[in-house]
């Protein structure tokens, strides 16, 4: 995942102020969007959307600076362009041109009118059709609605970050609608589409029946328009099972349509409604929908939605009853240690397998860590919790490690950044970390660790029984006295594969300690992040060389 968000094929001018010579974000982006660096890194392109809104809202770099990590993993048979800003292209090294081509991967080009001449004969034959923020109009939706028609082999269309309103999708699902092809994920996220367009959009879904993902995140079409596209999704021929509805602009209102729909289709696996103000009553409603429908529901997410903490009753309900979900999502909401309280009862239940729980900045405390500890030594099945941007402390943390050393706890990924941590509790981590043996990922930046807390790290680091792969030290006032205790580990540790020491205040000194082992074949670090610190020139073009000397190790900066 980590590595296909830092893939990067273009560099970009030093003044830029989102990202670093190497696509990093750097320390004043993380300063204007903090809530963001945890969907970013957590979500893959999901998250880079969203960074992406945020910074056009606030209007404070180039609209196009973030796209590069939209297309971070490039694949045979695909075509796929990005950018560092508007008019700066560097086509991927592909053979995605060739005559048997299954996909056309399009994201942030000005298609000139040569260009989408070049594109357009490729669309009849693809099988995944992507052309994201790439200025598309009303006509060249003409276009690709013309070209889609002779497609039969067609079984995804992206089109999202154009703003071609309901005109430009009017068009498009005109051509679907008669095209022979099975079309499964389709999106139109991003592309101003309204209450008019929902109609319309809301008569074509009985016409794709294969229909399997739509996603609309981004769309201003409120809770009318929700309203008309329930009525398309309630149709017998509409076999949905993946709806995406983020920063739709919906209330509470919506939620009773949407409701009905959740009981009448057995088929839904997965609703996104996250960044919308449904609050209480809202999610009580779609939570109802939920119990009454037969639907296997797989994934919910509702961050920053208004989900209150006896709104956890209600969620307590569907844990208990869905023995399908596996990923709950609820961060940014005010929960509470009460609520906690309240949701552990269903995550305990005999019948839940949640295998994903995400309540990063929640109002937690210590006290919710106690509920959680009974969690995870109970449920096997948990494999990733994110608890990012609550004050837990070192009470909590300690809490945590305890039920990690227990047999019943084979959680793989914990998020503890921004939770108050201190050195005091970091020889229970280095406990965890020489005796766990499903521990992989740990995100423990953003928190006062100091070089006697990370030393205390790389003492459980350094024992033979450690597996963790990836490691995350951003910010946690790492100075280079640190830095021989790190190269040493990774040169003792195997499983290591990555290691984030961004934003630490290091040097020349403590680069050269980490150098000396990074460059040993007996270390297996792949990938080393170290944003946000500064060093020589010198020191530069030995970076540059060791990556050049060690084809396996990136060095992302």
């Amino acid at each position: 995942m980590v590595e296909g968000l830092y893939q990067f094929y273009g560099a970009l001018p030093c003044h830029t102020l989102v990202w670093s010579r190497k696509a990093g974000p750097n320390k004043r982006f993380w300063n204007l969007f903090p809530e963001l660096r945890h969907e970013l890194l957590r979500d893959g392109n999901g998250g880079c959307h969203k960074v992406f809104r945020t910074a056009q809202r606030l209007s404070e770099n180039p609209p196009h600076s973030l796209a590069h990590f939209a297309s971070a993993t490039t694949h045979y048979h695909q075509l796929s362009i990005v950018c560092s800003k508007k008019g700066c292209l560097r086509p991927l090294p592909t053979s995605a041109m060739s005559a048997d081509m299954q996909c056309v991967d399009i994201q942030c080009e000005e298609l000139s009118d040569a260009r989408w001449a070049e594109l357009l004969p490729l669309l009849p034959r693809c099988q995944a059709v992507r052309l994201d923020d790439c200025g598309l109009s009303e006509a060249q939706c003409e276009d690709v609605g013309s070209a889609l028609q002779a497609n039969s082999a067609l079984t995804e269309l992206s089109l999202r970050n154009n703003e071609v309103g309901d005109a430009g999708v009017r068009r498009v699902l005109q051509a679907l609608q008669s095209s022979p092809c099975k079309i499964q994920k389709l999106s139109f996220q991003s592309c101003y589409l309204t209450v008019a367009g929902c109609g319309v959009l809301s008569g074509t879904l009985r016409s794709l029946p294969t229909l399997q993902e739509l996603h609309l995140s981004d769309n201003p079409m409120g809770d009318a328009g929700l309203q008309l596209l329930c009525e398309g999704l309630l149709d017998p021929q509409c076999r949905l099972e993946k709806l995406q509805l983020e920063y739709c602009s919906l209330s509470s209102a919506g939620c009773e349509p949407l409701a009905s729909v959740l009981r009448a289709k057995p088929d839904f696996k997965e609703l996104t409604v996250s960044n919308n103000d449904i609050d209480e009553t809202g999610v009580r409603a779609l939570c109802q929908g939920l119990k009454d429908s037969p639907c296997q529901l797989e994934t919910l997410k509702l961050e920053k939605c208004g989900v209150t903490s006896d709104n956890c009753r209600d969620l307590c309900s569907i844990l208990a009853s869905k023995a399908s979900l596996r990923e709950l999502a609820l961060g940014n909401n005010k929960l509470g240690d009460v609520g906690i309280t309240e949701l552990c009862p269903g995550l305990l239940h005999p019948s839940s397998r949640l295998r994903t729980l995400w309540i990063w900045e929640c109002g937690l405390t210590a006290k919710s860590c106690v509920d959680l500890c009974r969690v995870l030594r109970a449920k096997d099945s948990l494999k990733e919790l994110s608890l990012a941007g609550n004050e837990l402390g070192d009470e909590g943390a300690q809490l945590l490690c305890e039920s990690l050393l227990e047999p019943g706890c084979q959680l793989e990924s914990l998020w503890v950044k921004s939770c108050s941590l201190t050195a005091a509790c970091c020889s229970h981590f280095s406990s965890v970390l020489a005796k766990n043996k499903f521990l992989l990922e740990l995100q423990i930046s953003e928190n006062r660790l100091g070089d006697a807390g990370v030393q205390e790290l790389c003492r459980g680091l350094g024992q033979p029984g450690s597996v963790l792969r990836s490691l995350w030290l951003g910010d946690c006032d790492v100075s280079d006295s640190s830095c021989s205790s790190l190269a040493a580990t990774l040169l003792a540790n195997h499983s290591l594969r990555e290691l984030d020491l961004s934003n630490n205040c290091l040097g020349d000194e403590g680069i050269l300690a980490l150098m000396g082992s990074v460059r040993q074949p007996a270390c297996l670090l792949e990938q080393l992040v170290l944003y946000d610190i500064y060093w020589s020139l010198e020191m530069e073009n030995r970076l540059q060389a060791l990556e050049e000397e060690k084809p396996s190790l990136r060095i992302i900066s």
